[in-house]
């Protein structure tokens, strides 16, 4: 819950090693903030970052889990080992996905198992994990980092962009559903962002980092939003190309 100066005392980052979602963290943990929350596969790696946190939060409390974002069976034992590490959740955080940018399908269509697990099973189990909880709270923010490949899914890496949009039309419809108890989503649609999964691929027109989407997701946070882009110029690129018909889209260099 807020303290009396607004400030939500619990953080959950589901990703704890994702830049995007580090980035944020260096945003929504301020003073004010009592607990977070790192939920990873690599404790390790999710530990040197909490470390910079405390260096500059020597009061925040950090706690970790460890998880596999692509069994989905496991996600309400996980969030259930958050709440009883901290209580309730005030603002978590799922930034966990595969990219898998240039798979060859063809040759392995099994490998797509993987990505279809952690973008889209796992994170619809969380996603309802987390909104069971924050519905019994009364209160709570969920921040799912979807991307602007699925509003409208290319040619160069169809089962990443069809995982998203299936996440963030689930998402939204979950918002809907928790219309009147206390708990929301908010949907950030990233475009192209220079992190280490897109490293060596090319950039494309309104490319961003993760510090930029960490500002609009802060923002954000506190407002009603439902949907916020980042940069926010691609919602209205995205309302020309969702809607073009299809043999113009597929002469487009996607």
């Amino acid at each position: 819950m807020k303290n009396g100066v607004g400030v939500a005392q619990n953080v959950v980052l589901f990703g704890g090693t994702s830049e995007i979602g580090q980035a944020i963290l260096h945003k929504v943990v301020k003073p004010g903030v009592s607990r977070l929350v790192l939920v990873s596969r690599d404790i390790d790696a999710a530990n040197r970052v909490s470390q910079d946190l405390v260096g500059s939060h020597p009061d925040l409390d950090v706690h970790h889990v460890r998880y596999d974002a692509s069994d989905a069976a496991s996600m309400e034992h996980v969030v259930a080992e958050v709440a009883d590490a901290i209580g309730d959740i005030d603002i978590a955080i799922i930034a966990q996905g595969l990219l898998n940018e240039g798979q060859d399908y063809y040759n392995t269509p099994s490998h797509l198992v993987d990505v279809v697990n952690v973008n889209l099973t796992g994170a619809m189990v969380l996603l309802y994990s987390l909104s069971s909880r924050m519905r019994s709270q009364g209160y709570g923010k969920i921040v799912l980092l979807s991307s602007v490949a699925g509003e409208r899914v290319r040619k160069g890496n169809p089962v990443y962009g069809a995982t998203k949009a299936g996440i963030d039309g689930f998402a939204l419809a979950l918002d809907h559903e928790l219309e009147g108890s206390g708990a929301s989503i908010l949907v950030v649609r990233p475009g192209f962002v220079t992190t280490k999964m897109t490293t060596g691929m090319k950039k494309v027109p309104f490319s961003t980092d993760p510090e930029h989407v960490a500002q609009i997701v802060e923002k954000a946070i506190s407002s009603d939003k439902k949907i916020v882009w980042a940069p926010a110029p691609l919602h209205w690129m995205f309302l020309i190309l969702k809607n073009l018909p299809i043999a113009i889209w597929r002469r487009l260099p996607l």
